[in-house]
């Protein structure tokens, strides 16, 4: 596969499969020669954003952020995975506006919520029904869904493989 460098962008609820489908991702398109970076929620959480909370302004320059990173590697010819929720429609626009149109790859996971409750592998979801975490997407916190995603893929239907290739399609 041609290095042609992009910000891959996947989106969607919690437990919807982001960093499962990413790291699948990633791991293909390394295989094929492709140099990539992974950024997920997780890791830049714990580090590039630690100071950053979970409220609607928190969140925003979270993404804000990322996008600024993942542009950076773009320029450096890398195709960048990102993994986040991003849940406002306007923070995904923001990041998709610093990228050329041939650059950014917005990959929505249209899974839904009841599925993504009964996978919780975090145990957040119970925990947000609970009221143990408050500002929960999908939960006590909106998602906007994508009106113009690049690619859709409800992982409740489509398997890792089959995720990773309707991905592996859009990148041409």
């Amino acid at each position: 596969m041609r290095q042609s460098p992009r910000c891959i962008w996947l989106t969607g609820l919690s437990g919807s499969g982001k960093s499962t489908v990413a790291n699948a991702l990633d791991a293909t398109l390394h295989a094929n020669g492709v140099k990539t970076f992974l950024l997920d929620g997780d890791n830049v959480r714990h580090g590039l954003n630690k100071d950053l909370g979970m409220s609607e302004a928190d969140r925003a320059e979270n993404i804000r952020r990322v996008g600024e990173v993942a542009k950076l590697m773009v320029d450096a010819g890398l195709i960048v995975i990102c993994a986040f929720i991003s849940p406002y429609a306007r923070d995904r626009q923001q990041v998709r506006s610093i990228f050329t149109p041939d650059q950014f790859i917005e990959v929505y996971l249209d899974t839904p919520l009841e599925v993504c409750e009964r996978r919780d592998p975090k145990g957040l979801y119970k925990k947000a029904r609970e009221g143990v975490i408050k500002q929960f997407t999908g939960v006590s916190d909106p998602y906007e869904i994508p009106e113009s995603a690049d690619v859709i893929i409800d992982t409740s239907q489509s398997n890792v493989r089959n995720s990773v290739s309707s991905i592996l399609k859009a990148l041409g």
